[in-house]
């Protein structure tokens, strides 16, 4: 079904507003970020009761766009999260956002939420009218790039674990933040730059925004459970394969992990970043290792493959 946007009058009512932060459709209307409302019962906001996805913008085309859609799309019928919009209205959306922003690195997303009850106090989700909104701001990096340049180090938690895959599914991107937020608190306490989640079985899962990945004897490892199923994290295995480095996608305990040749995490929202130390333990001298670098070499090239682009239409 396709979305109407709005009028070209409307947007000119607008025009002498800043858009250099980003903006957002709702209800049909592209308005400046900050002017971005949902209300306070949606349950959205008062049971988490949505689900996302987040595309980049790199250099004036998205990347990887219809790989995000179909996530998008798995993550609405896993919650039964029904909207109007197809694939077609939201990639317009999308477009239509970015474009009026004018930005050229962006940060994306597209949101499904449960919405409100039409009866006030309904417990049924079925009385929800479910909603599609969408946003973009500038490009951003779950971490920062000075960090990136020297290395991270992470923590892993000894407080929390990942919430269990049988409560709420990690292949669902999600808004349940509570286990990433204590364990990012942890992580700072330890002066490390972030955090890294095991499940309650002692294996690695992932941190908050990313998955994580090491090489162990020439082959690269990435968690199998309670972690999502990242499009970057995808994007580093298909540049394994072309760069020649066997790939497993497995249960990774704690301890096969610490002690790995190399560590590096990888995420939409800034792309593959070497891991320089996790806990104690220091890798490389304190250096990126090379196999972590030429993955990352890799996969910024790939965003360059005209095949995996989106071209904005700028006006």
């Amino acid at each position: 079904m396709p979305l109407t946007l709005p009028q070209t009058q409307r947007q000119g009512e607008r025009g002498m507003q800043d858009w250099s932060k980003g903006a957002a459709i709702i209800r049909g209307e592209i308005v400046p970020i900050a002017e971005a409302r949902i209300g306070v019962t949606d349950w959205g906001l008062t049971r988490s009761d949505i689900t996302y996805d987040v595309v980049p913008v790199l250099d004036g085309a998205f990347f990887r766009l219809p790989d995000y859609l179909k996530r998008f799309a798995a993550s609405r019928a896993a919650l039964r999260l029904a909207i109007p919009e197809d694939d077609a209205a939201i990639r317009a959306a999308l477009h239509a956002i970015v474009a009026r922003a004018g930005l050229r690195d962006a940060y994306v997303a597209m949101v499904a939420s449960r919405g409100t009850p039409a009866i006030p106090g309904a417990r049924d989700p079925r009385a929800c009218a479910n909603h599609f909104y969408a946003w973009c701001v500038p490009y951003l990096r779950v971490i920062p790039a000075e960090v990136e340049a020297r290395g991270a180090r992470l923590w892993v938690s000894k407080s929390v674990h990942r919430i269990p895959e049988d409560s709420v599914n990690p292949r669902v991107k999600n808004y349940h933040w509570g286990d990433f937020t204590q364990a990012l608190f942890e992580a700072y306490d330890h002066g490390a730059d972030s955090a890294v989640l095991t499940d309650h079985a002692g294996n690695l899962s992932e941190g908050p925004g990313f998955n994580v990945f090491c090489i162990a004897g020439g082959r690269l490892i990435t968690p199998r459970g309670h972690c999502l199923e990242g499009i970057t994290r995808q994007t580093v295995l298909e540049a394994a394969a072309e760069l020649g480095i066997p790939a497993e996608v497995r249960d990774l305990p704690l301890a096969e992990f610490i002690e790995a040749d190399e560590v590096f995490t990888a995420t939409t929202a800034g792309g593959p970043v070497p891991v320089v130390q996790v806990d104690g333990r220091v890798y490389g001298n304190g250096a990126p290792g090379p196999a972590s670098e030429a993955l990352r070499a890799r996969y910024w090239e790939m965003t360059r493959r005209p095949a995996l682009r989106d071209q904005v239409a700028y006006a």
